[in-house]
């Protein structure tokens, strides 16, 4: 087996050298096809057993992209630990490249009850996993709880070996699933005894390496979690499936966005030519075509804002662009006593509502994100907001600013900070995602 080194956004991905053509299988969740005492993956004919400890030496040193070059269809067992896959990342170095891969923010707890198994990952500012492992008997219930960073990882987790029960190991055999399996490369219960070539590497090794296995399991989402990972009798199945919830809950600001999104602008459609006419039929012009220019120093009109925005009165919340200014932008809206919300929110004290204040964060950082050559033309869905506060109220006859400072663009995805003010007061903040699609 070789570890590569490979560019920005390649991912972590198995080459098969053996097979013809080096055909390469991505470590995602969606190629989980069996998870029966190890976790599969299969795409094809390409096949590769047993992914889970060198992906957490990967994922637990905190390495996003890598080739992983095997001439077989399991990757050496090593010491049944993910010791020495740890200590061969550490040695060769990591380099933090161009286009950094942000970690997925856990955003609402996710709960699995799988048989015996008990998995739950909840919002949490880093990666922590909790875990209790024990065997159906109870014996050598075990719990170890971290932080998992790369430093905790190689040196808490990283060394645990895996194991089993000695009434498990005549099933294994027949199945096939320990051909190589010896007291070299795992640790073997029987009964009150612990059958192991040398002594436990931790007290609590057995719940060690189950978390070591979530750890590899997790890295099959595709990029670093920040979330606290609660585990009762985890399995590879479990875990997988965890994986999936997860991507499920990555996608869900995404689909919802496409949901409710305008339906695409059309192009014009000529006319079909006269049969006494000799003049040709004029081409499809792009609405596109005509959208003003965001650039430096630039101001926009209504009817230029409406050129870039799909949203129409009542819920466009930008009545002018004041300043574009770099990765900056400074936009108004006024707010009267016309506008239709205030019929309801509410009558004899109107409000303006605070997602309206955040719809308007997200409309102004749409139009910021067209400065880039690349989304000119195109409709920014909102995906997401975070660090909401409303601090005041906003009522008929204020002036609402917005400003918005992108704070990070990559492809089609950018990350924004808005502020609405009032008199030059706060009145509301927040961060928001959007992501860019052809009308």
């Amino acid at each position: 087996m070789n570890f590569l080194p490979a560019p920005p956004n390649t991912g972590l991905r198995f080459r098969r050298i053996d097979l013809d053509g080096k055909p390469e299988l991505e470590a995602r969740a969606e190629f989980v096809t069996d998870t029966q005492r190890s976790t599969t993956l299969s795409k094809g004919p390409v096949k590769i057993h047993t992914v889970e400890h060198v992906l957490a030496a990967f994922a637990g040193a905190g390495v996003t992209n890598a080739i992983i070059e095997i001439d077989s269809n399991e990757p050496p067992i090593a010491d049944g630990s993910s010791r020495d896959f740890a200590q061969l990342v550490r040695e060769a170095g990591i380099t933090v490249q161009t286009d950094p891969i942000e970690p997925y923010k856990i955003t609402t707890p996710i709960e699995l009850t799988i048989g015996e198994t008990q998995l739950a990952i909840f919002p949490y500012n880093g990666f922590k996993i909790t875990c209790t492992s024990s065997d159906k008997g109870g014996r050598f219930t075990q719990f170890y709880s971290t932080e998992v960073t790369p430093e905790t990882w190689e040196k808490e987790l990283s060394h645990a070996r895996t194991f089993c029960f000695y009434e498990e190991i005549e099933f294994l055999i027949r199945n096939g699933l320990i051909k190589g399996g010896s007291l070299e490369n795992a640790i073997v219960i029987r009964e009150d005894a612990v059958l192991t070539n040398e002594p436990l590497r931790y007290p609590e090794e057995f719940v060690r390496h189950k978390m070591l296995d979530i750890v590899g399991d997790l890295s099959l989402v595709g990029r670093p979690i920040h979330g606290h990972v609660v585990a009762v009798k985890p399995s590879h199945h479990a875990n997988t499936e965890l994986a999936k919830a997860i991507l499920a809950q990555m996608r869900r600001p995404l689909e919802q966005a496409q949901t409710f999104a305008p339906p695409p602008a059309t192009t014009q459609q000529p006319e079909a030519p006269s049969s006494k006419s000799s003049k040709p039929a004029p081409k499809p012009v792009s609405t596109a075509a005509a959208e003003p220019a965001v650039k430096d120093g630039a101001s926009l009109d209504i009817n230029e804002v409406m050129k870039l925005l799909p949203h129409r009165p009542p819920f466009l919340m930008v009545d002018r662009v004041l300043k574009i200014e770099g990765n900056k932008i400074t936009a108004l809206k006024q707010v009267t006593i016309g506008e239709p919300y205030f019929a309801g929110h509410f009558p004899g004290h109107p409000i303006m509502p605070g997602v309206l204040q955040l719809e308007a964060i997200a409309q102004v950082a749409g139009i910021l994100m067209m400065r880039q050559a690349e989304n000119a033309g195109k409709l920014a869905y909102f995906m997401s907001a975070e660090d909401v506060k409303w601090r005041k109220p906003v009522t008929p006859g204020d002036t609402l600013i917005i400003e918005v400072e992108l704070t990070k663009s990559r492809g089609k995805i950018g990350r924004a900070k808005g502020t609405c003010l009032v008199n030059d007061e706060v009145v509301s903040e927040a961060v928001v995602t959007c992501m860019f699609f052809e009308r």
